[in-house]
């Protein structure tokens, strides 16, 4: 078994973000909470996603609150199927990565599972936790290896390069998220 932590810190509002990466043979699991202010409220979000051997998202969970507004989204992947507290949500069925909208945590899913050589892209089908809806849907990703550690994310019109570590956490996300501390 393999841990890694890193812990975040916000540039474009209060906040910080800590996750810990668990690699075993036969499952990934990643899990942190995000601490900062939306629109002035107070925001904690603690999230756990199970993903297989191969990185494809098996389960994920996020739980906290966005001022006093609880936020409890359960999702699990069946054969494809996404649920989110019990429901099927078609629209994102076939995607293979979830994308937690307030973290830099979860770049980390694909840029492990795509394995990329440097000038390699790949396109990606996941579903986006939005937030602070907290509603599942499409967003088509494109990830392009630009280095050792270095990707280019981008989704639309918003594009990101990404630094990652040999773990494949993100240390600097789009001027928003910047690591400042990792373990060794």
């Amino acid at each position: 078994m393999v841990e890694s932590t890193i812990l975040w810190r916000r540039l474009d509002r209060p906040g910080h973000e800590s996750a810990r990466l668990i690699e075993s043979p036969e499952s990934n699991e990643l899990e942190g909470t995000a601490v900062f202010v939306e629109s002035d409220l107070p925001v904690r979000l603690d999230y756990r996603i199970r993903c297989d051997s191969g990185w494809m998202t098996c389960e994920a969970s996020v739980r906290g609150w966005v001022g006093t507004r609880r936020v409890d989204a359960e999702i699990e992947v069946i054969d494809g199927r996404w649920m989110m507290n019990g429901s099927e949500i078609a629209a994102v069925s076939g995607c293979t990565d979830v994308d937690l909208n307030f973290s830099p945590s979860t770049n980390l899913i694909p840029v492990r599972r795509l394995d990329l050589a440097p000038g390699e892209e790949s396109l990606v089908r996941a579903a986006w936790l939005r937030f602070p809806s907290f509603e599942l849907e499409v967003l088509e990703q494109r990830y392009r290896r630009i280095g050792r550690d270095t990707w280019r994310y981008s989704s639309g019109s918003f594009t990101a390069e990404l630094k990652v570590n040999d773990h494949g956490f993100p240390l600097s996300y789009a001027g928003v998220w910047v690591a400042e501390a990792v373990s060794r």
